[in-house]
């Protein structure tokens, strides 16, 4: 007769040697239950029956998690299931396949959720398809940042603050008419224009990801008009600009004369690294990440140029960034800084302020003041690294003139400029451009 198994008996067979080959031990208490000792020492419960006329066995789990009393309540349970007809190891199996499916089913349901697949978007498509600057704005334009950590948190504000908590599938063509017009509403008619480009892309992403079947943004038309900007600073404006950023110093100070002396773009200027600067050739090579077009582009420094680069502070960060903001990374807080030089050159101008303007109109003043210098246009947009009809199409593949001297000529010609304008040109009140960076 079968001796049923005891709780000294159990932990007897825990401390003892193991087995060597496979054991089954059975409990003469209730027949069929067996406890299954190791090789490896380790020990679990299972239970034969048979079902269907055939034999079967149900594991109930590992010893000692499960004692003797428990493991005689639950093999007895599933032994009373199999004298009714049932196979408790095929509805164990099944029970598992169901809980797996509403795992799946949950997972899915939380992974579609606008404010989840934002951030998968932004992960693994966003942030390495487009430039930095590109991808930055892309996120903060759907709600998202991207921390110190290289994680991307919500800000509460953007689209995902609108859409938080339903389902990508759930969003309709109404409900992005709804937030676009919403935008509009509050004043901000361009931000809707961007806004629908940052929404299309993660659609299109959604669709290309199996997703959803089709895009909302689909046959939708950018909600405000947009007029190419025409503004250029003249001359007297461009003075009072040059001397507001003596007044703001460090970073910003700099940041605008550059742009002045170069006419590249501000987060070019803002993400300029030490290791793109050649001081002694007088170059400035930006990698083809960094820049609009994806090519690599190269700045000739005039003397002016290289005298600020010097006299910046040299911050050493992990980026090595020429103009270093928190914790090591690039400069931020561009709005700001363009209020402070606005209220510098109203105070030098009789509290008149200047007619509206944006740091990008730089750039124009810029192309137009070296067209003025008689500067011939393809050279301009070789320093500006435009790609118009000049240098578009099938010129492109075979015009590989680097036009480096030529650029070199028009920036050194156009720094002099700067400094005429700067100095009113007066012979007793000559004032080196690069005086006044703090």
């Amino acid at each position: 007769m079968k001796k049923a198994l005891t709780d000294k008996r159990l932990e007897a067979l825990e401390k003892g040697p193991a087995p060597a080959s496979r054991q089954e031990i059975p409990d003469g208490l209730l027949p069929g239950l067996y406890l299954i000792h190791q090789p490896s020492r380790a020990m679990s419960w299972a239970v034969r029956y048979r079902a269907a006329g055939k034999p079967r066995k149900a594991t109930i789990g590992p010893y000692p998690a499960i004692g003797l009393k428990a493991a005689r309540e639950l093999g007895g349970k599933a032994l009373r299931a199999a004298a009714e007809g049932r196979d408790p190891a095929r509805e164990k199996q099944d029970a598992k396949a169901e809980a797996k499916l509403q795992a799946a089913e949950e997972l899915r349901g939380q992974r579609d959720l606008v404010q989840n697949a934002a951030v998968e978007f932004m992960k693994r498509h966003a942030a390495k398809q487009t430039r930095e600057s590109s991808f930055l704005e892309t996120g903060r334009i759907l709600g998202l940042k991207l921390t110190d950590a290289g994680e991307w948190e919500e800000t509460g504000n953007g689209v995902i603050a609108e859409w938080r908590g339903r389902r990508v599938q759930d969003i309709a063509r109404r409900d992005v008419i709804a937030l676009l017009d919403s935008i509009v509403d509050r004043g901000a008619p361009v931000m809707a224009n961007r806004t629908l480009a940052a929404v299309r892309k993660f659609f299109n992403w959604c669709v290309a990801r199996d997703v959803i079947q089709a895009s909302p943004c689909s046959l939708l038309e950018p909600p405000s008009p947009e007029r190419s900007r025409d503004r250029v600073l003249t001359d007297d404006e461009l003075r009072l600009a040059w001397n507001a950023a003596d007044v703001d110093g460090w970073p910003f100070g700099p940041i605008v004369k550059l742009m002045i002396l170069t006419g590249q773009r501000e987060g070019e200027v803002a993400g300029m690294r030490w290791s793109e600067i050649d001081l002694e050739n007088k170059l400035w090579t930006l990698p083809a990440g960094r820049v609009k077009n994806d090519e690599l582009h190269t700045i000739p420094l005039s003397n002016a140029v290289v005298e600020i680069l010097k006299s910046v502070p040299h911050i050493k960060t992990d980026g090595g960034f020429v103009f270093a903001g928190r914790k090591g990374k690039p400069i931020t807080g561009f709005s700001r800084a363009k209020d402070r030089l606005d209220v510098a050159i109203a105070k030098a101008n009789g509290e008149k302020p200047l007619p509206a303007w944006v740091f990008h109109d730089i750039r124009r003043t810029v192309a137009s003041g070296m067209a003025r210098l008689g500067i011939q246009l393809p050279v301009i947009e070789k320093v500006l690294n435009h790609k118009s009809g000049t240098f578009r199409g099938i010129v492109s593949v075979y015009q590989r003139h680097s036009f480096s001297e030529e650029k070199r000529t028009a920036l050194t010609a156009w720094a002099a400029h700067v400094e005429s304008v700067v100095s009113g040109n007066q012979p007793d009140n000559v004032v080196s451009i690069s005086r006044g960076t703090k």
